[in-house]
């Protein structure tokens, strides 16, 4: 196990580079940059190129990506373009938002789809299989970011209701006030939760009907236990393993979901930084976030893998 974890974690390494370097030369084929969006068109084009230099985006192409690499192997990720601020201390104020905000919509998620998943499940062919087959199609087919505009839409128009971030109150703390910030990520994480969680209760409940079928199922039953003892202590466990794959998986796509989920609720996380970043050219910013979701996302993913021993004991790693 240690030298699986190891070896995975030596692979990070070539991962990271090779996701700095694709965004960084991607970006680059993007028109413009910073300088024209803080200069504007009007702009001499003496004043552009001193501005240019000042920001070091004379140099070439390769000196700019290498003393940025050569900062992030320092802990230090640049400042940014546009304002000056340092990536880090911006990622330090936003990292709690969007963190919360993953952590209650994957709590939802499973919320939602493992018993929804367990029971359809669980009453093949009844009614409220059926119900749960409907409802996790219009779970998947209404995109998360066309949703958070419904709500907000017919939450204003109907009952006067507007996120607290678009008043005066911002983001405020869980410790500080625990209904605002519930108001403030509750609908938000629904939001986002809902497509993962029809995955999720889809997942579960094909893992679930293949689990019931086993002979060790059966011997269970036949040894007159009840439903709920051979349910939550001999299948739902054998049945998690594809689930905890899934979820691995999925935090790709809630930290994708969370740039527009967090800019639509005015939520001033990582995700609406980033997409701010895209937007002002500020290409080391951008970096500095893809760099972070990458290593988040193949950290949780070898979290994943590690878990699968203790599910399953089976398992082993060489």
């Amino acid at each position: 196990m240690r030298e699986y974890i190891l070896r995975r974690m030596l692979l990070v390494v070539p991962i990271m580079l090779g996701v700095a370097a694709l965004t960084f030369f991607s970006f680059q084929l993007i028109a413009g940059d910073v300088v024209d969006l803080k200069c504007g068109i009007t702009c001499p084009e003496d004043v552009r190129q001193a501005l240019r230099e000042d920001l070091g985006l004379a140099r070439p192409l390769y000196e700019q990506f290498g003393d940025w690499l050569w900062g992030v192997m320092r802990g230090d990720l640049g400042k940014s373009l546009a304002t000056g601020v340092p990536v880090t201390t911006e990622l330090g104020r936003r990292l709690p938002i969007t963190a919360e905000l993953l952590v209650l919509t994957m709590g939802l998620s499973l919320l939602f789809g493992i018993p929804a998943g367990v029971i359809s499940a669980v009453r093949p062919g009844s009614i409220i299989d059926s119900v749960v087959r409907v409802v996790n199609v219009l779970w998947l087919s209404v995109p998360s970011f066309y949703l958070a505009i419904l709500v907000i839409l017919f939450g204003f128009v109907w009952f006067g209701w507007s996120p607290p971030q678009f008043g005066a109150e911002g983001h405020v703390s869980f410790f500080d006030n625990p209904w605002v910030n519930l108001q403030q990520f509750l609908i938000p994480a629904v939001v986002l939760a809902l497509g993962s969680a029809a995955i999720i209760m889809r997942l579960v409940r094909s893992s679930m009907l293949e689990v019931l079928r086993q002979d060790y199922i059966r011997t269970a039953w036949s040894k007159g236990l009840r439903e709920r003892a051979v349910v939550t202590r001999h299948a739902i466990k054998n049945a998690s393993i594809p689930v905890v794959t899934i979820l691995g998986l999925e935090a790709g796509g809630l930290l994708g979901g969370a740039v527009i989920i967090e800019s639509i609720f005015a939520l001033n996380g990582v995700g609406k930084y980033l997409l701010e970043s895209v937007l002002l050219r500020d290409i080391f910013v951008v970096q500095s976030v893809v760099l972070f979701f990458a290593a988040t996302y193949v950290v949780i993913n070898l979290a994943v893998d590690v878990s699968y021993a203790w599910l399953d004991p089976r398992i082993r790693y060489s």
